[in-house]
């Protein structure tokens, strides 16, 4: 990625708030075994809602994508978020003594419904460049945040288990595919939908911060 790419200038929107993402309490309790398990088991919840609503916004850049590859790809991630749903969560949940009914039972809490919301309405709504700049942050960030947590390590093995998932070199490499694919919309991104393309990118990475402090605070519904 070098500096003048179209991912490099969305990164600009929101590398401020990345950097209060790596110096948040949830991820430093994640990296030293100190965090909770009720904040990780909100976390897991949560973010079981919050994959089932990403894997709709995938199948809907796929739909909106000019090219027979990226529809291949963002279907097939499409599929991939299910299965982490499915398998790491429900793994960890299993570990944490919680069933599958844990994550109905709960429901999506505050946060986690106003980022699925945003997602499916911009994915729905907006342009096909406008979809990817939204829905790149959840891939970037997270691959991001695994690689630096992962040179943290963990001692707590739990913990351990989810970092080395997204901090993995097959995850990295889905991420390379999607950057690519972003850079290559560059050129043809006009000034209003660039503008746009930055808003729904910056908003996005304040989401993801939102996200791991709703389970620090473990928020829920005010009424």
């Amino acid at each position: 990625m070098s500096s003048s790419s179209f991912s490099a200038e969305l990164w600009q929107s929101g590398a401020p708030v990345y950097v209060q993402i790596l110096r948040h309490p949830f991820l430093a309790g994640l990296a030293d075994g100190t965090l909770s398990r009720a904040a990780f088991s909100y976390f897991l919840i949560q973010d079981s809602h919050y994959l089932r609503a990403y894997s709709r916004a995938l199948a809907l850049v796929a739909a909106r994508s000019p090219a027979e590859d990226t529809v291949r790809m963002f279907a097939q991630h499409a599929s991939e978020a299910i299965e982490v749903e499915r398998e790491l969560h429900g793994g960890l949940l299993a570990q944490l003594g919680l069933g599958a009914d844990a994550v109905d039972d709960a429901g999506p809490g505050p946060t986690t419904t106003a980022y699925m919301s945003y997602l499916t309405a911009v994915c729905a709504t907006g342009s096909y460049a406008e979809a990817v700049a939204t829905v790149l942050p959840c891939y970037w960030i997270y691959r991001d945040v695994g690689r630096e947590l992962l040179r943290r390590s963990s001692p707590d093995p739990l913990y351990r288990t989810w970092i080395e998932t997204y901090g993995s070199a097959e995850f990295d490499a889905v991420v390379e595919a999607v950057l690519t694919v972003t850079d290559a919309l560059g050129d043809q991104v006009g000034p209003a939908e660039r503008q746009r393309c930055h808003q729904h990118f910056a908003a996005t990475t304040r989401y993801e911060w939102m996200f791991w402090d709703a389970a620090h605070r473990q928020l829920s519904w005010p009424v």
